[in-house]
């Protein structure tokens, strides 16, 4: 016999807003830590900094504003993905200002007011992502748009005039002043084109074309335009020296191409063309083949005397030895002794000061943010939104392993920077707008399902979009009275089919 109960589905703001409490309590306490153990310990002359009222007080703002946008916006959103994104970025800010008592001591110049400005931005740009994209399927309508940015996007370091080479590398440009990564924003258009693509060519991918030694092979005219787009993205990173980037470019079109056809011969395929990819680029650039060397033998003394030897990552090692279980604690390491302890190396400065424990839970914090966005990719009812929470929430998995794999020394160091943590503007806004993206789906996909069968008069407003919520004030005004219809919340109830047998 079937019944039909009712299931009381949360929202999680009320979780959301504990857990936002908890990373500002955290950061602000590491903050006092940095104070105390850079001052002398237990003989500072104040525990807490001069300023601290004053920042603890913007910070609180900033997380209230987060919040209640989310809370206007995406009510029904993933309620740990923005805590995590808060957390991860916090941390990053404190390590940031702690090297900066090192750089300044040196006469050079401090990094965090920078960054916090960075920051707000990037904070911004996410409350926008999730004002003016309402329905993340929207962005199917630009699939060949986003390829056709993303890779004006890649050429733009090339451009006479407003490009600028950095250690042998094009990677940038400078407009007004201001620096910027264009291929980290590339990435967001891939992700959106690959996903726009193989949604629509999935069935030919997977099932039509002919099989060779077990692996299924697509027929030319379904796979072509896809392997144009991408290798041409391949070339312009290649003529950029931006072999990280090259890497997770590919990696983004292996790993949505499994996800779009579940082919296991496409991971095959990819492994196959990584090798030969990696051979013939080891060949032909030298700066992968120096970053080769310095992996394969990075204790070699010659090589570590060498300029752009091995220097910077063995230091990075014995940083994080130094740290040990627990590490040192907040200030009381040596992580300027490592190049680029603040960017391209923060996660040594981190094991330095942290110790394994620390850099443990850092990790965790970035596996539990790709979890969600895996888990809102699941949890959604179209293909476009499944492939794009995917490819998204890979791309952010493959950055950390990249970055933390190359300081460690598990593959050939990179130039990535480590999201939400590293220094550096490009990365820090693009991360913040991924946030945004999976903020927007993770509210798509745990929006509670609406029967045909429900009666209009008994539909919550909280269910449905909020183009449609604008047109409906009077209505809403009106049900608001009614007991049980309240938008209070954690305490709404939504009425959702179970059947029982």
């Amino acid at each position: 016999m079937s019944v039909v109960t009712a299931k009381t589905t949360r929202k999680g703001r009320g979780t959301e807003l504990f857990l936002l409490i908890l990373a500002l309590f955290a950061v602000l306490m590491a903050w006092v830590l940095v104070h105390v153990g850079v001052n002398g310990g237990a003989g500072a002359s104040h525990i807490l900094p001069n300023n601290f009222a004053l920042v603890s007080g913007a910070a609180a703002v900033v997380v209230l504003v987060l919040h209640f946008g989310v809370r206007f916006l995406a009510p029904w959103a993933d309620p740990l993905i923005l805590p995590i994104a808060v957390l991860l970025n916090g941390l990053g800010l404190v390590m940031i200002h702690r090297i900066d008592f090192a750089l300044v001591a040196r006469g050079g110049k401090a990094e965090l007011t920078g960054q916090m400005l960075l920051t707000a931005v990037g904070a911004v740009l996410m409350l926008a992502t999730l004002a003016l994209l309402r329905d993340h399927r929207k962005l199917r309508r630009y699939t060949y748009l986003s390829l056709i940015a993303g890779m004006i996007l890649l050429l733009l370091p090339m451009v006479p005039g407003i490009g600028v080479t950095i250690n042998g590398a094009n990677l940038w440009i400078r407009v007004a002043g201001f620096s910027f990564q264009p291929a980290e924003l590339a990435k967001i258009f891939l992700a959106v084109f690959f996903a726009g693509y193989l949604v629509a060519q999935r069935d030919n991918l997977s099932l039509a074309g002919k099989k060779f030694l077990g692996l299924q092979l697509p027929r030319l005219r379904h796979i072509l335009p896809l392997m144009i787009g991408w290798l041409a993205c391949m070339g312009f990173l290649a003529m950029e020296k931006d072999f990280g980037m090259a890497l997770l470019f590919f990696g983004l079109f292996v790993a949505m191409l499994y996800v779009a056809t579940e082919r296991v011969s496409w991971l095959a395929i990819g492994g196959l063309l990584t090798a030969g990819g990696i051979w013939v680029i080891v060949q032909l650039a030298s700066h992968v083949r120096a970053r080769f060397n310095v992996w394969l033998h990075a204790m070699d003394p010659a090589l570590y005397d060498a300029q752009g030897g091995s220097f910077q990552i063995v230091n990075g090692w014995f940083g994080m030895a130094s740290g040990g279980l627990f590490g040192t604690g907040w200030g009381r390491g040596y992580p300027t002794l490592v190049y680029a302890s603040n960017s391209d190396f923060i996660i040594s400065s981190f094991g330095e000061e942290l110790g394994l424990t620390g850099l443990l839970v850092i990790l965790c914090l970035y596996l539990l943010f790709v979890a969600r966005a895996f888990n809102a990719g699941l949890h959604l009812n179209d293909g476009f939104g499944k492939l794009l929470a995917t490819g998204l929430g890979f791309v952010i998995a493959l950055q950390v392993f990249v970055v933390v794999g190359g300081v460690t020394r598990v593959i050939p160091l990179t130039g990535l920077a480590l999201p939400f943590l590293a220094l550096g503007g490009s990365s820090l806004l693009t991360n913040w707008m991924i946030a945004g993206l999976l903020l927007r789906m993770s509210d798509a996909a745990r929006r509670p399902f609406t029967p045909s069968s429900t009666p209009l008069s008994s539909i919550s407003t909280g269910q449905l979009p909020s183009e449609l919520r604008e047109d409906d004030t009077a209505d809403s005004a009106a049900r608001a009275t009614e007991p049980g219809t309240s938008d209070d919340d954690d305490q709404n109830t939504q009425l959702t089919e179970v059947v029982r047998l």
